[in-house]
């Protein structure tokens, strides 16, 4: 599994057991496009490539890791690419593998699009040899920001209304001396004496 832009590392062992030379490695990697919809087609397409003149004589080992990254800056031009996104928008990348459940239905319909890994030994005097390796090329998960409460605007508020039922001067300074005992027990009692006196 690799991500769009991350580097993939092929790592090259050959134990040539032959009595020919290998002359150099070509290394590519290529995505594959099967369009399934009433009539099928399959476009393959390079879409990182090296070669390299590393030789491999008769009767010796080689081993080397080799670096591509498949990107789409490198393969604007090419025709038949599967992409996610329109060409001519700056975040768009090379097609992610689709991921298929059941590869046994044969009726699934639309584009698949697969990435293979290939390596090809160039030999002397014919009798290329190649292998492929099949890899999930992808978008990583999205980063999702910590869950954290909203801090909602607290609005202004009156002051408190004070309890104080004995002073009704919130603001008293120590030098008052009134006291109005009979006022705070008419706001204890409030309109319930009042009307005990009406009737």
């Amino acid at each position: 599994l690799y991500y769009h832009g991350e580097p993939i590392s092929v790592n090259v062992h050959v134990t040539n057991n032959s009595t020919k030379t290998v002359k150099r490695v070509k290394i590519s990697v290529r995505q594959y496009a099967d369009i399934c919809l009433f009539s099928t087609a399959q476009y393959k397409c390079p879409v990182a490539q090296l070669e390299a003149d590393d030789q491999v004589s008769s009767s010796s080992t080689f081993c080397k890791v080799y670096t591509l990254t498949p990107t789409l800056d490198k393969n604007r031009e090419k025709r038949g690419l599967a992409l996610d996104g329109k060409l001519k928008h700056e975040d768009t990348n090379l097609a992610s593998s689709t991921i298929v459940k059941d590869v046994t239905n044969k009726e699934v319909l639309g584009i698949l699009v697969s990435y293979r890994v290939k390596v090809k030994l160039v030999v002397s005097r014919g009798g290329d040899v190649s292998v492929e390796l099949p890899f999930i090329l992808m978008h990583p998960k999205p980063v999702e920001p910590p869950v954290s409460r909203p801090q909602s605007a607290v609005p202004e508020m009156d002051p408190p209304i004070d309890t104080n039922l004995i002073e009704f001067d919130t603001n008293i300074s120590q030098d008052d001396d009134f006291v109005f005992e009979d006022f705070a027990r008419l706001r204890l009692k409030g309109a319930v004496d009042d009307k005990d006196e009406d009737c």
